[in-house]
């Protein structure tokens, strides 16, 4: 399996979306990304990462509540919002840096 610095750093936009478990607002966030992925399709990487589980990576970018969606490309983050979003918002928000 790739480190996380390794998945942030290609060329392909990478969407991480730092989640918790108990965390209601990140379930409900979970199908819209599912939307997001649909549509962008291969133009756009998702992966979640659980704070919990990855407190060392969540502390590194400064993740303090959850749901926190970070995009990242050839290594630099771009984007950062905290709280749900609609579909159409993530994706108007991220188009332009695909």
């Amino acid at each position: 399996m790739a480190s996380f610095q390794e998945i942030i750093n290609k060329d392909n936009p990478v969407l991480v979306d730092f989640f918790a478990t108990w965390c209601g607002p990140c379930q409900t966030l979970a199908p819209i990304l599912s939307d997001v992925k649909a549509e962008m399709g291969e133009s756009l990487n998702i992966i979640k990462i659980d704070v919990d589980k990855n407190q060392a990576v969540a502390a590194k970018f400064h993740v303090r509540g959850v749901p926190m969606l970070i995009l990242f490309k050839n290594g630099k983050e771009l984007w950062k919002q905290s709280g749900v979003m609609s579909k159409t918002e993530i994706i108007n928000k991220i188009k332009p840096y695909i």
